[in-house]
């Protein structure tokens, strides 16, 4: 599955047509003509959205840009719209006004209509506009007109002691009921034709008396502390991992990421079996969680850096994996480079071997696993790619194998002009073998310079407690900060004298090149050596 939100078009109009249908089949199917779509997108086509799902419009929000104070609290939907014609949409108007959304049933439950709302505040922002206005319909009033007035029926929705389908979710978008309105939309029998008046407030609107430029780019990250614990079955860990997802999206992050290995609660199953057969066993859980993740990231709209799990490749060798699982339904995968004694030891893995920062809808972005990041020449060459957040899973069991993770990971992120967030597990896991206790202290780091927190460090968990840590972090610092930085460390490299590169070799061609009697040992298969050189002149 695929999913896009983006401007909508007039080549779109069959899709939407369609979906209208479906949507109002109960109210006669009434739905916009072609003219109408067509003038929208004429006299404002950055208001018009649509949400794609594999090549296929199912949702779309339409709106109008107005001078507000031209119709004040008491209007009707028709005198808003113009009879229908949206003369009344001014370019210089100081509202966004929204005059349609809907989804198509067979998607509803993708919390489509999330992400529309959410492209609308964004332009609202963009365009500086003072808010969002929208007259809802309260279909459900009907059933309680007899016992509740309009008001009484409000205040109900909102205590969440009923239940209004388009109420309720214009409140959990942080839209506030301005106004009752009669006769908004005559021979609406199922709302007895009241209507709320809706306002979203932008808080960053400025009069344009008082603009100053100001910082784009600002992504809400959502850094998991995992307590470790026992689960019944596999579905009760999923629903706490989407405890999680829920908790973030909640608050509008842009990404979520779980730390390393926070999946070997599901272990305890296999306790009493060597280690390499219980890690392997765990391995098959790998494709369900990662899989739910996805599912978890379209519903929740949000970008879930899906800490790592061990995994069984076609080879037959095992690796340690990230999965980065995208809120538009793709995914990718990292494996870990630089593979710890102790996972050789007990579990035999083997290291990855692509280096590779990804694009996102909120910048590029870079994985590496716990003790990768403790080997800076990986995350330069992602920093070289142009990656702006490094993610960094992480398990250690004792203080100074975290020191270790804090304190390279904190050096990346002043030697990369990044951000870095860390993610760890706490407490104890008694009944699997290798994971008995956990220490950590997540957090989001920042580089060190006039732009970012005095000690370079944006939140932190506190240590070894289960918690969501929830931070913002402006990427145009870091533009700032690489123009005009007190120390431009990026800029001020002398790769006339150093460099560090990136082989390039597929896997195959690397075994090929490399003499495996001089390179190959049980620690360091020379298939798996980390595909990064310092080459000095």
């Amino acid at each position: 599955m695929h999913i896009q939100t983006r401007n909508l078009q007039k080549a779109d109009y069959h899709d939407l047509k369609e979906t209208m249908i479906e949507v109002y089949s109960g109210i006669g199917g009434d739905y916009w003509p072609k003219s109408s779509i067509t003038k929208l997108l004429n006299i404002f086509p950055e208001g018009q959205f649509c949400v794609e799902v594999d090549g296929k419009v199912v949702a779309s929000a339409l709106a109008i840009r107005v001078k507000y104070d031209e119709f004040g609290d008491n209007h009707t939907y028709y005198e808003i719209t113009g009879g229908y014609t949206f003369k009344t949409h001014n370019d210089e108007g100081d509202y966004l006004y929204g005059i349609e959304v809907f989804v198509h049933p067979d998607y509803r439950d993708l919390r489509l209509g999330r992400r529309l709302y959410d492209a609308r505040k964004e332009l609202c922002e963009q365009l500086n506009l003072k808010g969002i206005l929208a007259g809802g319909r309260i279909p459900n009033y009907n059933k309680f007109a007899d016992e509740l007035s309009p008001r009484e029926y409000i205040t109900k929705v909102k205590q969440k002691e009923i239940y209004d389908p388009t109420l309720t979710f214009q409140l959990s978008n942080d839209f506030h009921v301005r106004k009752v309105l009669r006769g908004y939309l005559p021979g609406d029998s199922e709302s007895k034709e009241y209507a709320t008046l809706l306002e979203w407030i932008n808080i960053y609107y400025v009069k344009e008396a008082d603009k100053k430029p100001h910082t784009d780019s600002i992504i809400r990250l959502g850094v998991i502390q995992w307590q470790m614990r026992l689960f019944k079955n596999l579905g009760a860990f999923l629903d706490q991992v989407e405890f999680f997802v829920n908790a973030v999206s909640d608050y509008r992050a842009d990404f979520m990421v779980l730390p390393e290995f926070f999946n070997t609660p599901l272990m305890a199953d296999f306790n009493d079996l060597p280690e390499p057969v219980a890690i392997r066993k765990l391995a098959d859980f790998t494709e369900p969680v990662r899989e739910k993740l996805c599912e978890l990231a379209i519903s929740y709209n949000v970008n879930i850096v899906g800490g790592s799990m061990p995994l069984v490749d076609e080879d037959g060798k095992l690796y340690n994996v990230a999965y980065l699982c995208r809120r538009d339904g793709s995914y990718e995968e990292y494996r870990k480079i630089h593979i710890t004694p102790n996972e050789v030891r007990h579990y035999g893995m083997v290291g990855g071997y692509e280096i590779r920062a990804f694009d996102t809808d909120c910048g590029k972005i870079g994985m590496l696993i716990c003790y990768d990041v403790e080997f800076p020449e990986l995350s330069r060459i992602l920093a070289q790619q142009g990656m702006q957040i490094l993610f960094v899973p992480f398990l250690t069991d004792t203080q100074n194998g975290y020191s270790r993770v804090r304190h390279c990971a904190q050096a990346r992120a002043i030697e990369n002009e990044c951000y870095v967030a860390i993610s760890g597990c706490v407490g104890n896991l008694p009944r699997v073998q290798n994971m008995d206790i956990n220490y950590a202290q997540s957090a989001v780091f920042t580089p060190s310079d006039f732009q970012f927190p005095t000690n370079a460090v944006k939140a932190e968990a506190t240590a070894n407690t289960e918690m969501v840590l929830i931070a913002d972090v402006d990427l145009s610092l870091l533009k700032e900060l690489h123009e005009h930085g007190s120390v431009q460390v990026m800029k001020d490299r002398r790769t006339d004298l150093y460099d560090v590169t990136l082989k390039k070799a597929a896997k195959k061609a690397l075994n090929r090149s490399l003499d495996r009697s001089k390179k190959a040992s049980p620690d360091n298969d020379p298939e798996q050596v980390a595909p990064v050189i310092v080459v000095a002149d």
